[in-house]
């Protein structure tokens, strides 16, 4: 088997393993939302297919395409050109509706690895007003160092979505971007951290929004907030 075709196989297993993680946060419902990586040193990227459930989601379900969105249906089965080639594309599949978007993100942000896309129901219902959360929670300058901030209002189908993403998060330190009317994008070096974004960005906007019924929720300096980020991505953990 080829580096290639290992590589491809261990991916989707991740991405297949991930979609859990959305329902086991209740960031998800039904066949809604998506989590796709990079195939690192390739310009290929592996997505949940569309209008599956999550209970049903395998391995060999998950999409390869490539970063544009144009679903691959074989790679070379070795390392010469005598290895043939594997096909594995279950032609009654689609990628994601959402696969435009995690391609365009990919194409313009090659420090990103994975993308997510949720509709969880805090972090959607500050899209839905327009409004970006404010960081005052020192969780959000470890995380997000700032404010998550709000994308453009786009229809899903072509590049749009992807373009807005891109956009915002270029000018924000910010791996979660909130698309009006939407719901909550998040991206990180891998899969992984792009879910983990997911789930921190549902739990600051549930969190704010509980402060903001209490009253005005204090604000942190940007100073302050600039500390907490660089120790945090810096110095933190492992």
């Amino acid at each position: 088997m080829s580096a290639l075709l290992e590589t491809i196989a261990r991916i989707r297993q991740e991405v297949c393993t991930l979609h859990s993680e959305l329902t086991r946060y209740g960031l998800v419902v039904w066949t809604a939302g998506n989590v796709s990586a990079r195939i690192p040193g390739y310009e290929l990227m592996v997505i949940k297919p569309s209008g599956v459930s999550y209970d049903e989601l395998t391995p060999e379900l998950m999409v390869v395409t490539d970063l544009h969105g144009t679903p691959v249906s074989s790679v070379p089965a070795g390392d010469g050109a005598a290895g043939g080639t594997v096909e594995w594309r279950n032609p009654a599949l689609s990628p994601s509706s959402d696969t435009a978007a995690h391609a365009y993100v990919y194409r313009h942000m090659p420090e990103v690895g994975g993308v997510v896309h949720t509709h969880s129901t805090y972090a959607t219902a500050w899209a839905a007003r327009g409004e970006p959360i404010p960081c005052v929670l020192t969780m959000m300058g470890d995380e997000f160092g700032g404010t998550i901030p709000v994308g453009p209002f786009a229809l899903i189908g072509d590049d749009s979505i992807g373009q807005g993403i891109v956009d915002t998060l270029v000018q924000s330190t910010s791996p979660a971007v909130l698309m009006q009317n939407h719901g909550p994008f998040t991206v990180g070096k891998d899969a992984r951290s792009a879910v983990k974004a997911a789930v921190m960005c549902e739990e600051v906007a549930k969190t704010v929004h509980v402060s903001r019924q209490l009253g005005e929720p204090l604000p942190i300096d940007p100073a302050q907030i600039d500390s907490l980020y660089a120790r945090y991505q810096n110095v933190y953990g492992r």
